[in-house]
């Protein structure tokens, strides 16, 4: 499956690989852990038919640079994304989000103080008590888990993916996922960037969101078992005039569970726009 980031952009931690695709109002998608922006390979190219449409890798992950020493927490990531925005020169993109990336795009919003024209976020990290499940262990125990035998690393990070989606994987597209996360320089990669990603870099902006002026769509999976339906509702209260949608049948990641849905949203505007 060819999905090839064919741009380059240079940060202080290392090369962020980026691709755009269409023409028309831009929309940049940022996706989350532990995945990379082959997650938009079907919403990208749908959106691109009447947008101009930036995706990217996240420094650490896909085809981005991974090495030692990178500063891969949410506020770098943040940081990053507000780079690429000026390097784009896009004053007032359109921004749709999912899992960390949620965070990011927050933290960008708010704290890095960029402007949107519309946020969309899915299934995402955005505040609260989201240090939990797996995610809290690899934060506990990051040196016990970077010492797993490959087919154990492999096996977990597998078993997580899996668990993220409602519907499973093609068996193509679960390799696809796995890959940059091979070897040993991928396993340590892996645990490098879920050691960085800490609840205090959302906490710093939670007091905020009621002051959010932009059109904000939620949309969210019924079967999300990562960021289960109430981590929506609490973004919703918090936000109250954003629209909030749920897909019923879907799990964490709608791209996999209900690309169509999806789409379908992503392209229906906003109602507030209306």
């Amino acid at each position: 499956m060819d999905w090839t980031l064919d741009k380059e952009f240079e940060t202080p931690e290392g090369v962020v690989r980026w691709r755009v695709l269409g023409s028309g109002d831009p929309v940049v998608l940022v996706h989350g852990t532990p995945y990379s922006s082959f997650l938009w390979r079907d919403i990208a190219p749908a959106l691109a038919r009447t947008r101009t449409v930036f995706v990217f890798d996240h420094l650490g992950f896909g085809q981005s640079d991974q090495r030692e020493g990178q500063d891969l927490s949410l506020a770098a990531h943040a940081r990053n994304l507000a780079r690429l925005l000026d390097h784009w020169e896009l004053s007032c993109p359109s921004v749709v989000a999912h899992d960390i990336g949620g965070a990011v795009a927050l933290r960008t919003l708010l704290l890095e103080e960029r402007s949107y024209q519309d946020l969309t976020l899915f299934d995402a990290v955005s505040g609260g008590e989201w240090e939990r499940g797996l995610f809290q262990l690899i934060l506990e125990h990051a040196d016990v888990f970077q010492q797993l035998p490959d087919y154990a690393h492999e096996a977990l990070v597998a078993s997580h993916m899996r668990h993220a989606t409602h519907i499973g994987f093609r068996p193509e597209v679960l390799d696809a996922f796995l890959a940059p996360w091979r070897g040993a320089a991928g396993q340590a990669a892996f645990y490098r960037q879920y050691r960085q990603i800490r609840q205090a870099d959302t906490a710093a902006y939670e007091h905020l969101l009621g002051g959010m002026s932009l059109p904000v769509r939620l949309i969210w999976g019924r079967e999300d078992r990562i960021l289960p339906p109430q981590y929506a509702t609490w973004l919703h209260a918090r936000i109250p005039h954003a629209e909030l949608h749920w897909v019923e049948g879907a799990g964490h990641l709608l791209q996999e569970d209900a690309p169509g849905q999806l789409s379908a949203h992503l392209t229906a505007g906003f109602a507030s726009q209306k």
